[in-house]
């Protein structure tokens, strides 16, 4: 029997660290920002289907309607792009054998689109539990991670890993979400800046990233590639990064060396926050990691560089790119009182270069997935 109708909200997302590790089946550690997206769901009879969003891209329609049963026999291609997403997970629930009689959803977004800050996954997070509180309470969080997922992979084309699902439904208020995307084990870890004086500041550097262009499909291809070549299932089973030497194709060496090393840093971060370090010994892997995406891993581009130099050369104790990459936003570490004058001093470089102003803000560790009313 279907609930009352209502809303529900789901987080967009900050990954302190862990980048291209989630589909290596390797370690994470995101936190949930406060600005996510907004689903006003509820239920209709006769299968009929209406979506309707607040941002959908210029040029698309910002409505459609249709059926579950036009779902579940294709005609994907004639339905605009950001569709996909919430119509993917009403048709993984079906094919799960939760029906759907029917369904209004009206979508609204505050976290930026194409910032790297997982807008896609907050959407289809929020439809998720949407439907699950409207028809199928006793789907679990785990496999509404898998919904999620599998709609932005299958009917969205965008083969993503874990983590953005994950963080947007298991993340806590006051913590980071460290996830090994293996096993599934998490833990809560507190990630009080405020106490230390810092903050942890976010620059949109208005570069969309976009993850369905092949990029981000190479990478993982990629990764794969050189996981068969080193005799491994996978790169997470690689502890050093020195045995990344043995590949001969000084790409897949690079996309290797990136991910182990990745892990390690994640690892070595989770430690440090584990009992209690000052958040300011984080910083060197922190902008180690940015390093590495851009030099072995090849995903970052120049507003994420020239955001990242000009955080280092105004105070920042560490920055890197979040997200895919290929555009996106930039994380810094900073001190409370200096945050503005960080972003001012971005914000100046980017004039340099032509580029737009950044919107910067800071990251507060925020609740994961939950019905508003």
């Amino acid at each position: 029997m279907a609930s009352r109708a209502g809303r529900w909200w789901a987080p967009g997302r900050v990954n302190l660290i862990g980048e291209h590790t989630d589909y290596n089946e390797g370690f994470v550690l995101p936190l949930a920002l406060p600005l996510g997206v907004t689903c006003i769901a509820a239920a209709r009879p006769a299968g009929a289907v209406r979506v309707r969003s607040r941002q959908a891209p210029r040029g698309e329609r910002d409505e459609i309607a249709t059926t579950t049963a036009v779902l579940a026999t294709g005609g994907w291609s004639e339905l605009p792009a950001w569709t996909h997403y919430p119509l993917g997970v009403i048709r993984e629930f079906e094919r799960r054998g939760h029906e759907i009689p029917g369904v209004d959803l009206d979508l609204d977004a505050t976290v930026p689109i194409g910032a790297g800050l997982s807008s896609s996954a907050a959407l289809s997070c929020a439809v998720a539990i949407a439907l699950r509180d409207l028809f199928a309470p006793t789907v679990s969080d785990t496999e509404i991670i898998d919904i999620a997922r599998t709609a932005e992979n299958v009917y969205a084309g965008v083969p993503t890993g874990l983590l953005d699902q994950s963080a947007a439904i298991l993340c806590t208020a006051g913590h980071l979400l460290f996830l090994d995307t293996r096993t599934g084990r998490t833990e809560q870890i507190p990630f009080d800046l405020d106490a230390f004086g810092l903050s942890l500041l976010v620059l949109d550097t208005g570069s969309p990233h976009q993850l369905v262009d092949g990029a981000y499909a190479t990478r993982r291809a990629e990764c794969a590639a050189a996981a068969a070549q080193l005799g491994v299932g996978s790169l997470r089973d690689i502890a050093f990064a020195t045995e990344a030497d043995r590949l001969t194709d000084p790409i897949l060496r690079r996309r290797a060396h990136h991910v182990i090393t990745e892990n390690t840093r994640v690892l070595r971060i989770a430690e440090q926050l584990r009992t209690g370090a000052d958040p300011r010994k984080i910083a060197p892997d922190l902008t180690a990691s940015h390093e590495s995406l851009r030099d072995d891993f090849e995903v970052s581009a120049p507003p994420l560089d020239l955001a990242v130099t000009a955080s280092l050369a105004s105070g920042a104790y560490g920055a890197r790119m979040t997200g895919g990459g290929f555009g996106g936003s930039v994380i810094a570490l900073v001190d409370r009182d200096r945050a503005s004058q960080v972003s001012q001093a971005v914000r100046e470089a980017f004039a340099t270069k032509g580029f737009d102003p950044p919107r910067a803000f800071t990251a507060t560790p925020s609740a994961g997935a939950h019905r508003l009313d």
